[in-house]
């Protein structure tokens, strides 16, 4: 007969195995930890990583290559949605998980659990969101966080105000800084029709709120250096002045201070920010400096990208418009774009695609 393992034995085996298994996610989470400081200091010191066509690049001004959303969570030092995140805010709420949240679409984090428990202590905080107003129309990808704070709105019953950047696509596009004024209230028709509570939503252009941003801008701005920004966004030095100026703009409306007719002069009111995972830069910056100037950090939620026509590793986007299904298109655009640029996974024949069949993991193609 084989001989018995003693239980002491067993015993040692088993306590040294759950100690290496802990030390293995320590180990794991000081790697990561490693990483974020590596990339921060990179960005202190005004060196931003380099932008190979070849490889993924996922910023609020770029992005390229095969999205890898895992790696994002790595790089940007954030939390992912775990199935226990997912109950606890159906448990809080009442409510059941909007199916984005269940499947993934948001799957990226800061602090969603201090908004939960904000909640459950019945103490106030407030949504907030934007869009860059490049074109008269959002398209598909544009509706994804305006949909989901919507969603999020219905069952918090907060606050929402929602940035409309005219000064931002002034920035970094060609047309004149009326036309994206105009584009911005264009765009506003769009985002209406979501379906906010009036009583509870503010939607603002840069060009009219700027009175009320500018103090907490200011403060924000003596607090990043051109180095910082230059490591995060990599603009180099050749790039206007606007550009560097232009992220403070869009951090301050994380603090409750800049909307007194709804918060007064409180700066006690955290928000949260529902977004793509790209815009996350902004707001990483916007948390370090909260401390420093009193502030409480915003939280976020992150989604994915819409993918384009071209394919599921791609971004749609509005600069490409055959990429893009945009919300004024009609039904024979629509199909005209679908047929003709849609990625599809099916065999690259008539007779290949009927053998084989097609592949609806990657498949943009309706399959009707």
């Amino acid at each position: 007969s084989k001989p018995r393992t003693a239980p002491a034995v067993e015993a040692f085996f088993s306590v040294t195995m759950s100690t290496l298994a802990t030390e293995l996610e320590e180990l794991k989470a000081e790697i990561q930890k490693l990483r974020v400081e590596n990339s921060r200091l990179r960005e202190k010191a005004g060196e931003p990583e380099e932008k190979d066509e070849n490889e993924m690049v996922v910023d609020p001004i770029t992005v390229q290559g095969n999205i890898d959303y895992d790696k994002l969570i790595t790089k940007f030092g954030t939390s992912e949605i775990d199935e226990k995140l997912v109950k606890r805010f159906e448990k809080l709420t009442g409510r059941k998980a909007h199916a984005w949240l269940r499947r993934g679409l948001f799957y990226s984090h800061r602090e969603f659990d201090f908004i939960l428990d904000l909640y459950e202590k019945k103490k106030p905080f407030y949504l907030y969101t934007g869009r860059g107003p490049s074109s008269a129309s959002l398209h598909m990808g544009h509706l994804i966080p305006f949909m989901f704070t919507q969603y999020l709105q219905e069952v918090f019953n907060v606050p929402l105000v929602i940035q409309l950047t005219d000064d931002e696509k002034f920035f970094w596009k060609d047309k004149s800084l009326s036309e994206y004024h105009r584009l911005a209230f264009e765009n506003a028709k769009d985002i209406i029709a979501v379906g906010f509570d009036v009583t509870k939503t503010f939607i603002f252009t840069d060009l009219d709120y700027i009175k009320y941003l500018y103090p907490n801008v200011c403060k924000i701005q003596k607090c990043v250096t051109g180095n910082t920004i230059n490591g995060i966004f990599g603009f180099g030095l050749e790039a206007h002045c606007g550009k560097f100026s232009y992220p403070a703009i869009q951090a301050a409306p994380s603090f409750s201070n800049c909307f007194p007719h709804i918060f007064g002069s409180r700066v006690d009111v955290p928000c949260l920010i529902p977004c793509a995972i790209d815009q996350d830069p902004y707001f990483r910056m916007t948390r370090d400096v909260a401390p420093r100037l009193g502030y409480l950090k915003p939280a976020l939620i992150h989604s994915k990208f819409f993918p384009a026509l071209q394919g599921a590793t791609s971004k749609m986007s509005s600069s490409n418009q055959n990429s893009a299904i945009f919300l004024t298109d009609t039904p024979k655009q629509i199909k005209d774009k679908v047929n003709k640029y849609a990625f599809s996974g099916g065999g690259e024949t008539l007779e290949e695609h009927k053998k084989n069949g097609g592949n609806p993991e990657i498949d943009v193609r309706s399959s009707n």
